[in-house]
């Protein structure tokens, strides 16, 4: 499945009665499978949930815990990166490479990865002494 397909179908999803800024996100993982979120909003603004986070949400309700490649769509001038939270979160399920496309409706792209994203993300290692 194309990421950037799934991305655009999912966001047209998004329940976002209050900002309107629907936001679809699509992951793959190693199997090859893909698993798709969209940004839900709630009228108590912090109990929201992004793109990134619902796709995360489904990949593991499915028994992975892999992220491959991630890729997020909105309607903005320019591509627009994940959350300071959603970008803990995939580092919490991808390897530092994974690449992760940044992406607006009208085409323009950016290519990232998950480290470029989070540099000195916090990790089990840092745990090591709990």
């Amino acid at each position: 499945m194309d990421l950037e397909k799934a991305a655009r179908a999912v966001r047209e999803n998004a329940y976002v009665p209050y900002s309107r800024f629907k936001v679809g996100a699509a992951l793959r993982t190693p199997s090859g499978a893909v698993y798709v979120g969209c940004n839900v909003e709630n009228v108590a603004y912090p109990e929201g949930t992004c793109a990134e986070a619902g796709a995360i949400a489904a990949m593991i309700a499915a028994g992975e815990t892999e992220i491959a490649e991630a890729y997020v769509i909105a309607d903005s001038a320019h591509p627009v990166p994940p959350c300071g939270g959603c970008r803990q979160k995939l580092a919490e399920f991808a390897r530092s490479e994974a690449k992760v496309t940044l992406a607006t409706v009208d085409g323009a792209e950016l290519v990232t990865t998950v480290a470029e994203l989070l540099p000195g993300a916090f990790d089990p290692g840092h745990m090591e002494r709990a």
